[in-house]
């Protein structure tokens, strides 16, 4: 059975303003997503499932089914406040999304086999790609989940700090815990941290998320009964979400495995307005490489 790859793409219309505005980095226009897409296919993938809010629908089918259609199968899955809230009455005012968990939630329907989960405007790289499909027809189980991990040296940026969660490793090499560590930066050729927390200085060799996550179906029962208890805990708080790294960390407690799955391949993204020339850089420098065609979807 071929894995799924399901897109975090709800909250690409905060960023951008509206879907016709994603920034195209590709020498004909492609996406981050686009090369995501196209490593995903060529390390086995069947589906494509891309989360996204309702109001884009047309505008991401427009742009993507003339490049799809015949090569992967695809789903349009719709992440709204009250999705999978069974009545919940949340406040009003409330305009924000529930976060990454719910996002994926809101695919249950639609997938029946082991899948990955990727951010719509990271860049993950060739091997990731190959990494995940191996681990998801090998490895995966309702036991087993895992994680890309990615050395931290591999995902600065050289225009201000970033945020990153920290992965802490347990004794047989296996994910313990995520930390959120904010305002990373290497300064005077030390990678340090001024969020408060200890320690205050990163190793070279730390791996860290960049939401590349590889989950079995059973992740959706879990999911929806920790989302309930997420709503009635902080629900009426205006700014609360729901991430994936509280599940994964709550799977973990109750026994289940976080396996790392190392890559060597280069993450990149547009973190700053700045990066964004080094994104199409480094584009381009694989594709004279090699690595990709010129024309992605020819």
């Amino acid at each position: 059975m071929k894995p799924t790859l399901v897109i975090l793409a709800a909250g690409m219309a905060s960023r951008y303003g509206s879907m016709k505005q994603v920034q195209s980095f590709g020498p004909t226009g492609e996406t981050i997503m686009d090369y995501s897409i196209f490593d995903a296919i060529r390390a086995g993938f069947g589906k494509v499932v891309f989360i996204i809010r309702a109001q884009y629908a047309s505008q991401f089918q427009s742009i993507f089914e003339p490049k799809l259609k015949g090569l992967v199968d695809t789903e349009y899955v719709f992440q709204e406040l009250d999705s999978y809230t069974n009545g919940y009455v949340f406040p009003a005012d409330r305009s924000k999304p529930w976060g990454t968990a719910h996002a994926v939630l809101c695919a249950s329907e639609v997938v029946k086999e082991p899948f990955a989960v990727i951010n719509a405007d990271d860049f993950y790289g060739r091997n990731a790609f190959e990494q995940a499909a191996r681990f998801l027809q090998t490895d995966c189980n309702d036991n087993t989940y895992a994680i890309v991990g990615y050395d931290l040296t591999a995902t600065l940026s050289e225009h201000g700090t970033v945020n990153r969660g920290v992965c802490q490793l347990n004794s047989t090499g296996d994910l313990a815990s995520i930390t959120e560590r904010i305002n990373i930066a290497r300064v005077d050729g030390i990678i340090t941290c001024q969020d408060g927390l200890s320690p205050q200085t990163l190793g070279e060799d730390t791996k860290v998320s960049m939401n590349f996550w590889c989950f079995a179906p059973s992740f959706f029962d879990t999911t929806a009964t920790q989302f309930a208890d997420f709503l009635n805990q902080s629900g009426q708080e205006l700014k609360s979400e729901f991430f994936i790294p509280l599940v994964a960390d709550q799977f973990i407690q109750k026994g289940g495995k976080v396996k790392i799955v190392p890559t060597h391949s280069s993450w990149f993204g547009v973190t700053y307005k700045e990066d964004a020339p080094f994104v199409q850089q480094s584009l381009e420098s694989l594709i004279r490489a090699g690595e990709y065609p010129n024309q992605l979807w020819a």
